[in-house]
């Protein structure tokens, strides 16, 4: 039993080995060309979501820097906004005195020995004397300085009933409308009033209304037109918008003077004389020019603000950068330009990236 257990096993093991044995199964076969998409996709992913990284990154940075623009803007137009309201104040203040001295002191070489009560008692008389023997002397030139004084004060008070504060009117509109007024109102009023004359040469009771309705019809149709032909001129307007302006205009201004001439103008045509009657015309024109003034600038201002809107959609574009990565290649910068309302094009190429080849610009 000893020698039994003390004596070596010997394991005989045949050459022949089974096939399980050899091998359990076939090797799973390496497809290249999967791994290399997967792996190009991979890497499109990365390169897709570091640009929105990066964009979100200068988003943030766009903001904060339009922030300081805009309050360094704010400033700049509150300093600007100061200094033009001192300047109309002395623009104002000084047209104010020039006249109101040049009112007081009309009998300023007889004041001696006058007292301040008949200083302001013969004003107003010796004032009107002095009109009256402009008008002989000078006629044109008088009615076109009232004129100009009138449709500009006419400006300056639509200013103000749109809103505007008192010292924050707009220099350049007061200056035309008044430059209007001066150039051609005063004047053409002048011979208008004259051929008016001729034209009804007659004393029956029916000319003061045929001159009423020859004035709110013809007359009235062609200052319109001329008062909005020479402002849009002044504001440097196509002759194409300055024809759209007075074909829209037209008919309501028309129609609008009729709620305040024919009154006015039976007192024109039936009491005051040929001479004088500019005057009168123009204190009435005070409120006429309001409305003319308001509604012309309305007009100008609303196709400004469209043409302005327009112009800064199309130039609203904002700069998207794209890179790709060729499968033999260096990496290739391409650029894409996308509206910035319709910022999800940058979605729809970052999907056409990852999912398709190279994007061809």
């Amino acid at each position: 039993m000893a020698a039994l257990c003390c004596c070596p096993t010997t394991i005989i093991v045949s050459g022949k080995v089974s096939s399980r044995i050899k091998t359990a199964g076939p090797l799973p076969r390496i497809n290249p060309f999967k791994n290399q998409k997967r792996l190009i996709t991979e890497r499109r992913n990365l390169i897709v979501k570091s640009i929105i990284e990066d964009r979100e990154a200068i988003d943030v940075k766009n903001d904060n820097f339009k922030a300081e623009e805009e309050l360094s803007e704010d400033k700049v137009e509150d300093t600007d906004r100061l200094m033009s309201r001192g300047i109309n104040a002395a623009i104002v203040l000084a047209a104010g005195t020039v006249a109101v001295t040049k009112l007081l002191t009309i009998d300023h070489d007889y004041w001696q020995g006058w007292t301040l009560y008949e200083i302001l008692r013969y004003a107003p008389e010796h004032n009107w004397f002095a009109y009256e023997q402009i008008l002989k002397t000078n006629p044109v030139l008088a009615k076109m300085a009232i004129s100009g004084i009138v449709y500009s004060l006419g400006d300056w008070i639509a200013q103000c009933y749109e809103g505007k504060p008192l010292f924050e009117f707009d220099r350049t509109r007061v200056l035309r409308s008044g430059l209007v007024g001066f150039t051609l109102h005063g004047s053409l009023s002048h011979y208008y009033y004259q051929f008016c004359e001729a034209l009804f040469p007659f004393q029956e009771w029916w000319v003061v209304p045929a001159k009423v309705a020859f004035d709110q019809t013809v007359w009235s149709a062609i200052w319109n037109s001329i008062y909005f032909t020479v402002l849009g001129l002044l504001r440097f307007q196509s002759p194409a918008d300055i024809f759209s302006e007075i074909k829209t205009t037209f008919l309501p201004m028309l129609t609008a003077g009729w709620k305040l001439w024919p009154l006015a103008h039976l007192v024109t045509y039936g009491v005051i004389p040929v001479d004088q009657r500019l005057l009168w015309v123009d204190c009435i024109e005070l409120i006429w020019v309001t409305i003319l003034s308001t509604y012309s600038n309305e007009k100008a201002e609303a196709q400004a603000s469209e043409e302005t809107n327009s112009s800064s959609h199309s130039s609203e574009v904002c700069q998207v950068f794209l890179f790709s990565k060729n499968l033999s290649s260096k990496i290739s910068l391409e650029r894409l330009n996308v509206c910035s309302e319709c910022s999800s094009k940058l979605i729809c190429a970052c999907k056409y990236l990852t999912g398709l080849g190279d994007i061809s610009m």
